[in-house]
């Protein structure tokens, strides 16, 4: 399946999970279009300050690749800078939290794995 930039849903999130400022959030594949194997497939963009607040993933896990920008996470207690390149996975029962520490948006691949 192809599926272009136009046909894509994006979102605007205003303090999404407790965090600062909107997010916006281009849903690439739907959980739908992804046959029960992930539940989310997105581009996320974070302006200057804004965050996802922190959040407990459970019988799942999610994925966070950096792609361009820069990146303060919580990575489920302990507090790490992320950059261009840099992943984060969080597993089942444990939590993260992602803000834009930088003077530019920072561009995040997000992805949600299900467990069977």
């Amino acid at each position: 399946m192809v599926k272009t930039l136009e046909q894509m849903e994006i979102d605007i999130r205003d303090k999404m999970r407790g965090g600062n400022g909107q997010i916006k959030i281009t849903h690439v594949f739907k959980q739908d279009e992804l046959h029960g194997k992930a539940r989310l497939f997105a581009s996320m963009t974070l302006e200057p300050g804004s965050s996802v607040g922190y959040h407990v993933h459970e019988n799942e896990e999610e994925i966070y690749y950096i792609i361009s920008g820069e990146a303060e996470v919580d990575d489920n207690g302990e507090i790490r800078r992320l950059s261009s390149g840099d992943a984060l996975l969080t597993s089942s029962g444990k939590g993260h939290s992602i803000k834009n520490s930088g003077e530019k948006p920072l561009e995040i691949l997000a992805v949600i794995l299900l467990y069977n």
